[in-house]
């Protein structure tokens, strides 16, 4: 088939097939990769931050460069690429399976230089610290720094490198686990600041126990001589005073004992008078001496029996009185206090050392706590504790007044006890009890409040103060006593911290989205 064109068809078809292959250049052009901006680029919000480096896939959310500054670009492991001129400059933090590390990788027009022709040092800026220097050695096709890049990742990086004689200067800055809160915002929410310094911290043992009856204000009432119960005037738990009747029985012996004592002193009364009359005959020289010394020795004989039968009658608590009843026997209570337990009835018979009534003073009780062998030189006579009941809330504090000199073959433990003051009665014998024993008071040159401890993410953190800025500072922690915690490492003496309320920050974090997860 033949075609036939004039020169104006054929000059139009030139210029479409023209500019139709310019526009393909111009597309292939701008399709080519470029760069794009790194982990800790201010582009990359925290919602989509890119990792540390290529090995470290888990990145920090929240990192920002330095105003005003272009964002790096990112390099072929994941990182920080600066370049100036030919040379360039990939910083990335290394954190799989082994504590963070600095990595740097560096490159001439492009392409992997060997990292042992670059000298390099990197400087972090961190709020509140002095700077950090890390220095690099060679190791497989990367500088590896000399130093943990301990968490938070939130500090101002200043890298110099020298390479062919020739320094270059690099730098960027990362935020993370930061909050910006105003004095008028912590007014606002009752957010405390307070000062990490020297405490004195008591160190605790945290022991379990059961309130008793102090035995040394109880008293088993025994008849003290068989009988016939005729009455009984109280019942368990109620309260009693000393010297009040508890019961009445009816004993024979009773009434053999109280006959002896009046038949002793009816026989003392006669020698009385006849040694009265014996010593005025002797005197007036009418009788002779004899009679008066029978007379005398009669009289002492009697007074020595009255006395035998008296403290007989007096040692069964039993008293004789006048036109009384000789078999009445009264039970009396030998202290005041209350009656914990009773054995009798009415008609009962009762044998001389039956247990019928424990009386128990209660204004005083135990707390008996078990000890463990490995704490028992942790526990000592004199020791201050505070017993706090398990069912309600009460407590109460005292020290500690007996310890155990002996283990139990089958339990292992020993045991303890403190006294405790009981006025309103609200420690009863029975109920189980916490104690604390304070085992020591140490001096500790940084401490924290108990309120300042929260969680970030895997850490325990102390969120400090460094101007309008909170930045959480994981620390380890040594001794607490509930009120003060020691500060082992990550906090130091001076450095303000949030207390009170310090929750409220954490909460803000979370809000902002200025911490993250590994």
């Amino acid at each position: 088939m033949k075609f036939n064109l004039n020169k104006k068809q054929a000059l139009a078809i030139a210029v479409v097939l023209a500019v139709g292959a310019l526009l393909a250049a111009l597309i292939l052009g701008t399709g080519k990769p470029q760069m794009e901006g790194d982990a800790h680029g201010e582009a990359a919000g925290h919602a989509d931050a890119e990792p540390h480096g290529e090995e470290a896939k888990d990145g920090h959310a929240d990192d920002k460069d330095h105003a005003g500054a272009a964002a790096p670009q990112k390099g072929p492991h994941g990182g920080k690429l600066f370049t100036q001129g030919d040379y360039g400059v990939e910083v990335t933090i290394f954190e799989t399976n082994v504590e963070p590390q600095f990595r740097v990788y560096t490159y001439l027009s492009g392409k992997p230089l060997d990292p042992a022709a670059s000298r390099i040092t990197i400087t972090l800026d961190r709020l509140g610290r002095a700077p950090q220097v890390f220095r690099f050695a060679k190791e497989n096709d990367y500088l590896k720094g000399d130093a943990v890049v301990e968490e938070p990742h939130s500090f101002k990086v200043g890298i110099a490198a020298q390479y062919g004689n020739k320094p270059y200067q690099f730098g960027y800055d990362q935020a993370e686990a930061r909050v910006a809160m105003s004095d008028q915002q912590l007014k606002q929410n009752n957010v405390e600041v307070l000062t990490a310094g020297p405490a004195r911290i008591q160190s605790a043992l945290q022991l379990i126990g059961e309130i008793r009856f102090n035995e040394d204000r109880q008293v088993i009432v025994v008849p003290r001589l068989t009988g016939v119960v005729e009455s009984v005037a109280a019942n368990a738990g109620d309260p009693v005073k000393k010297g009040q009747v508890l019961a009445v029985i009816f004993s024979p012996a009773l009434a053999d004992q109280r006959s002896e004592l009046l038949a002793a002193q009816k026989r003392l009364t006669l020698a009385r008078t006849t040694f009265a009359r014996e010593k005025k005959l002797w005197e007036d020289k009418i009788s002779a001496e004899q009679d008066y010394l029978q007379a005398q020795a009669a009289m002492q004989e009697a007074e020595i029996a009255a006395q035998n039968a008296r403290q007989k009658l007096a040692s069964f608590g039993g008293e004789l009185r006048g036109g009384g009843n000789l078999t009445r026997y009264e039970i009396r209570a030998p202290i005041s206090g209350v009656v914990v337990e009773k054995n009798l009835s009415l008609g009962e018979t009762v044998k001389e050392d039956a247990t019928i009534f424990v009386v128990a003073d209660l204004s005083t009780v135990w707390a008996e706590m078990t000890i463990y062998a490995k704490d028992l030189n942790t526990v000592k006579i004199g020791q201050k504790a505070t017993v706090k009941a398990t069912a309600f809330e009460s407590q109460s504090s005292g020290t500690v007044s007996y310890v155990g000199s002996l283990v139990g073959e089958q339990t292992r433990t020993a045991k303890a006890r403190i006294v405790l003051p009981n006025p309103k009665g609200v420690w009863r014998p029975g109920l189980p009890v916490n104690i604390e024993l304070v085992a020591g008071e140490v001096e500790v040159p940084v401490a924290v409040s108990a309120e300042a401890i929260q969680t970030v993410r895997d850490w325990t953190v102390v969120f400090g103060r460094y101007g309008d800025n909170f930045e959480a500072r994981p620390v380890e922690l040594g001794r607490s006593d509930g009120k003060f915690t020691e500060v082992i490492n990550g906090l130091n003496a001076g450095e303000q911290y949030a207390a009170k309320n310090s929750f409220l920050i954490k909460a803000d974090l979370g809000k902002s989205g200025a911490s993250h997860d590994h």
